[in-house]
């Protein structure tokens, strides 16, 4: 149940357009490392490039003053970071945080903004990837308010999973909490928990996936609407 490209696809988004609008974008592409723990946007700042990931991961962060930040988004080589310029909005809504390495490719915003002009299936694509993107954020609202954390914890690892492209990824207790909105005792449980029933093994921030089928039966209902919503527009 995976929104995984296979391994020969690098941007899912990329390599949908037709032949030709897809290496004009190409050209215009460079490679970059995503680092982990980099912040490539602040919220409400200039986008100042767009990114597709490849092999890593980005997290869309939101926070209220006084709280630990909230992870509202993850954007692996399904997807792209800065899709708001679509829209002709060019600030950044959310904070964007590199969590997991890996690479990508970048586009300054001014060059993309061209590229839209040039390319109505690239501005087509983009549009269904928002209004995916809409129901991501409608749906994790609801799960962070009603779900335990146990089953959210599952549906967040599938999704990473999903983006990682291997089953072994560092995630430290204190990066889990900050991603889910809990504490770290919340997250020692939910993880001990999961990986007592042989879905998962951690220690020192190492995880492994041991059962994938195992994990989506554990997750909450979130995740398999996030891969319908994705497969229906893609």
């Amino acid at each position: 149940m995976s929104v995984n490209a296979p391994p020969h696809i690098l941007s899912r988004l990329i390599e949908g357009l037709p032949s030709r609008q897809r290496q004009q974008l190409l050209n215009r592409c460079e490679s970059v490392e995503l680092v982990f723990g980099n912040v490539l946007h602040e919220a409400n700042q200039p986008i100042r490039h767009v990114y597709f990931p490849l092999s890593g991961f980005i997290s869309q962060v939101t926070a209220l003053q006084g709280h630990q930040p909230l992870e509202v988004g993850l954007i692996g080589s399904e997807g792209m970071l800065g899709a708001t310029l679509a829209l002709g909005i060019s600030r950044a809504p959310m904070r964007a945080v590199v969590q997991g390495s890996g690479s990508a490719l970048r586009i300054s915003s001014g060059l993309f903004k061209q590229e839209l002009l040039k390319s109505p299936a690239l501005l087509r694509s983009l549009k269904r990837y928002l209004y995916v993107l809409m129901a991501q954020l409608s749906q994790s609202s609801a799960c962070i308010h009603f779900h335990e954390i146990e089953p959210r914890l599952a549906r967040w690892l599938l999704m990473t999973h999903d983006r990682a492209h291997a089953d072994h990824f560092h995630l430290t207790h204190e990066f889990l909490a900050d991603m889910l909105g809990v504490r770290r005792s919340g997250v020692s449980i939910a993880a001990a928990a999961l990986q007592a029933r042989g879905l998962i093994s951690y220690s020192r921030g190492e995880i492994n996936i041991l059962d994938r089928a195992g994990l989506e039966q554990t997750a909450c209902e979130c995740y398999a609407l996030f891969v319908a919503d994705y497969r229906a527009q893609f």
